[in-house]
């Protein structure tokens, strides 16, 4: 038996209704010989009368009537998966998994995750430590939404920006260099480095600066959180270059101080990232939307 169209349905679902060419024809905009055309194409596909004509009605036949619970159900199928999205946080359930570095998690992330315990209290929260080798493999990974740094929007992503700044060199209070306003890149170089690098690249640009001026510097030290690295600086002399607005927020509970970079510094551009298979879904729209306004307002965000 070949498959009916959707078309060949309605009309059937119509004609069991009203028994009757005319009235269905009415109902369905048409002419009443393309119902009685699409009757016969009916009949043909079900091999069955379908209805038959009992002086000026038609009556339907056993078969018919099986099959009319079942085609009701099946166009109210149809029309439901045509029908506009709805979405409702209260309602929403699900599991979303955000990714940036420890320093989000530590100061951001338990905004955002206050935010969806009180709107959308029956989705889970996962947090992921960023790293940039997951950009090209965003599409296949359970990540919703990354804040990162980079130069723009990586090829292949959906984003906005979060805001912008610069990095600065960061030390101990105690530090020797503490009370200068600025530093020499020769005394830049001569102190060891603290780098952190988990949750995304926050400092080689540094070391391409450096080869270009002729020097380098010695990084000592590779932590992959930045309470680490601030803890390193504090218990010795050695320097850590990290983002202004990171460094600012720290000195709120380490003893540290922060100067310019004796070089040109580039601007980090800071990113709200996903995949494009979640542009139009509105949970993740919603999702998007809050987080930025939280990473933007934040106390520890960037100005």
């Amino acid at each position: 038996m070949s498959v009916p169209n959707l078309n060949l349905l309605r009309t059937l679902h119509v004609l069991l209704d009203e028994c009757h060419v005319t009235r269905t024809a009415e109902r369905l905009h048409i002419t009443q010989s393309a119902v009685s055309r699409q009757l016969t194409q009916l009949r043909e596909i079900f091999s069955d009368p379908l209805l038959v004509r009992e002086r000026n009605r038609l009556l339907p036949t056993p078969r018919a009537l099986s099959l009319q619970q079942k085609i009701t159900e099946l166009l109210a199928d149809c029309d439901a998966v045509f029908e506009p999205e709805q979405f409702s946080p209260q309602d929403w359930r699900g599991k979303v998994v955000l990714s940036s570095s420890d320093y989000v998690a530590q100061y951001i992330f338990p905004d955002i995750v206050e935010l969806l315990t009180t709107q959308a209290p029956q989705v889970d929260v996962r947090y992921q430590l960023w790293s940039p080798s997951y950009t090209e493999q965003l599409g296949d990974l359970d990540i919703q939404l990354v804040s990162t740094m980079a130069p723009a929007i990586p090829d292949g992503l959906s984003g906005v920006q979060i805001g912008t700044d610069q990095a600065v060199c960061v030390m101990s209070q105690h530090h020797v260099l503490a009370k200068q306003s600025s530093l020499t890149l020769d005394e830049f170089t001569a102190y060891k480095h603290v780098s952190v690098n988990g949750g995304g690249d926050k400092d080689s640009f540094v070391d391409t600066q450096l080869r270009s001026l002729g020097c380098e510097r010695h990084i000592h030290t590779l932590v992959p959180f930045f309470g680490s690295a601030f803890n390193t600086i504090c218990r010795t002399d050695m320097l850590l270059v990290i983002p202004e607005h990171i460094a600012a927020n720290m000195q709120r509970f380490y003893d540290v101080v922060y100067k310019p970079l004796p070089f040109p510094s580039v601007h980090n551009q800071y990113w709200l990232l996903w995949h494009p298979k979640y542009d139009n879904e509105l949970s993740h729209q919603w999702l998007r939307e809050h987080v930025l306004t939280l990473m933007k307002t934040s106390m520890y965000s960037m100005t």
